[in-house]
């Protein structure tokens, strides 16, 4: 059949289902997933996501992982481009005031992924891994409780910045990364 997107013809079809989860989970939170809903926003039969998903803890738990991974890759590469400890700190800064998220849809999904994490060991397993890897990439240039201090700046700031009516600003968190590394460096 020309033009299908079953099968082997359509190689991505296991991606789009993660990316219409995540669409999904955006707009209607994870609590209201629903395979029909992923399907439709996939635009593929019902039994595809069956297909690939044991069931729903899998493909959401597998709809977070690539979440994690997504944001976790531009962060590492922030800090892997750095050859000094204060182009490290200033990737730290652009970390929280950059697009490393992507799109306050990708903040929103985290926001998702920490609240079902309470709840789920399987994505709380994914939230420890997108942790560990956040640290890894802070170590590079930090020892381990300066990057542990780190990593949780970068996610209160994100958060506080995205619903704050006056967020902090680029100099202000500058200010703030400076002496947590002044601190423990």
């Amino acid at each position: 059949m020309t033009g299908s997107t079953r099968g082997p013809n359509d190689p991505r079809r296991r991606e789009r289902i993660l990316d219409a989860a995540l669409d999904v989970i955006a707009e209607h939170g994870a609590i209201k997933v629903t395979y029909r809903k992923i399907a439709e926003a996939a635009g593929v039969p019902l039994g595809s996501l069956t297909y690939y998903f044991d069931d729903m803890q899998h493909l959401l738990t597998a709809a977070f992982t690539r979440l994690a991974e997504t944001v976790s890759t531009r962060y590492g590469a922030l800090l892997e481009a750095a050859r000094t400890r204060r182009e490290a700190e200033e990737a730290v800064v652009e970390i929280i005031c950059g697009k490393v998220w992507g799109t306050d849809r990708n903040l929103l999904l985290s926001y998702e992924l920490y609240a079902f994490a309470t709840r789920n060991p399987e994505v709380r397993a994914v939230m420890r891994s997108w942790m560990e890897a956040s640290r890894s990439s802070l170590t590079r240039h930090f020892d381990p409780l300066t990057a542990r201090a780190l990593d949780a700046l970068v996610e209160g700031f994100s958060i506080h910045n995205s619903v704050d009516l006056r967020p902090t600003d680029r100099e202000e968190v500058a200010v703030v990364v400076r002496a947590v590394v002044d601190r423990h460096g």
